[in-house]
């Protein structure tokens, strides 16, 4: 019989206590897995909403699954999800994949933080709520989140509230020009809110907006079942609380013969706390200009290097204002170009 080889190591190795099997690095397949909809995050646990392809929806409770420990999940995700998904009390499942995801609203802290917040994912549709008063609109943070808006590929709602005690015009004229569309409530006029639910039926929508602006009352309106807490607003400073401490999606109550809404449901709003800034680090100046398909395709004749602003010399959006037709396309085109230096300002910090 030959001599066992030895290695000059050998005796310095710990015994294995898991025997000689090696440790495989393949992934359970999870082929049973079941789809589900992140509707809130609350300390490691992920309310879901499971769809097995069936008039069947349940409600889950979830947590991730160890080799997600890195990726975070976040309102509006579509995951997988395997274990125990009766949504019975006291079930836990376990989340094992997050789908790709259609779109991503991210902000920042500032202009200068590199860590990108994820707020939603897969929204298609951007509600940025606004009062005309108490407190007064900020345009700096409506600019801020068209912009997010913009590059994650999102539609974009400006909702005004309070217009029975300011006029919405000034709004309707600083950011119609951009094709940003606008509804306005007023506290005295029920029917607005049904106006606004309009405009939300069939999309995932995710409302974001200062404390204050009428968010958590007017996502109550919509949804009754919600009983979002609401605040007041400070008389001295003007200021909001935060009311809203964590995002949650709800489902969107169908409008009376509202046809073909599933289970009477017709589309997802999304809650978010109120915000003080909106940082946009994570976005490239070139994606703003790519909103505008018309600007977008003027600025191919600019030099190279062209910052688009209004002290940038040679810049084509001049020369196509210079070249319009008439007073009234001139007049257009230049609340359009000026729209978009606002918003491109308020991604660079340069004066528009």
């Amino acid at each position: 019989m030959g001599r066992h080889a030895v290695d000059e190591h050998a005796q310095y190795e710990r015994p294995s206590k898991r025997g000689s099997r090696p440790r495989s690095k393949q992934r359970p397949e999870h082929a049973d897995a079941e789809t589900g909809l992140v509707i809130g995050v609350d300390r490691g646990r992920y309310a879901l909403v499971v769809d097995d392809g069936t008039d069947d929806e349940r409600d889950v409770l979830a947590m991730k699954a160890r080799e997600l420990t890195r990726t975070r999940a976040v309102v509006g995700d579509r995951v997988d999800v395997v274990g125990d998904t009766s949504g019975e009390p006291g079930t836990l499942a376990r989340i094992v994949r997050i789908q790709d995801r259609s779109s991503v609203l991210r902000r920042t802290a500032d202009d200068t933080d590199p860590y990108e917040r994820i707020v939603v994912a897969n929204a298609d549709q951007l509600v940025v709520v606004t009062a005309l008063a108490q407190p007064e609109p900020r345009t700096g943070m409506i600019d801020r989140c068209v912009v997010a808006a913009y590059d994650a590929g999102m539609d974009v709602l400006l909702c005004l509230t309070k217009a029975d005690l300011a006029d919405p015009g000034p709004l309707r004229d600083l950011y119609e020009p951009l094709g940003v569309e606008l509804v306005v409530t007023r506290r005295d006029d029920p029917d607005s809110v049904e106006r606004v639910r309009e405009r939300l039926r069939g999309h995932t929508s995710v409302l974001v907006g200062h404390s204050g602006v009428g968010k958590s009352t007017l996502i109550n309106a919509l949804v009754p079942a919600a009983m979002r807490a609401t605040g007041v607003v400070n008389d001295v400073t003007g200021r909001g609380r935060h009311t809203s401490t964590s995002a949650v999606a709800l489902r969107l109550p169908a409008a009376p013969g509202g046809g073909t809404a599933r289970d009477g449901y017709d589309g997802w709003v999304i809650d978010t706390p109120g915000v003080r800034s909106f940082g946009l680090a994570h976005v490239e100046v070139d994606h703003v200009l790519r909103a505008f398909d018309d600007l977008d395709e003027v600025a191919q004749d600019c030099p190279r290097g062209c910052t688009h602003l209004e002290d940038a010399p040679d810049c084509a959006l001049d020369e196509w204002v210079e070249a319009s037709p008439d007073d009234t396309t001139r007049a257009a085109r230049q609340a359009r170009v000026r729209s978009f230096r606002r918003l491109l300002a308020s991604r660079t910090g340069a004066e528009a």
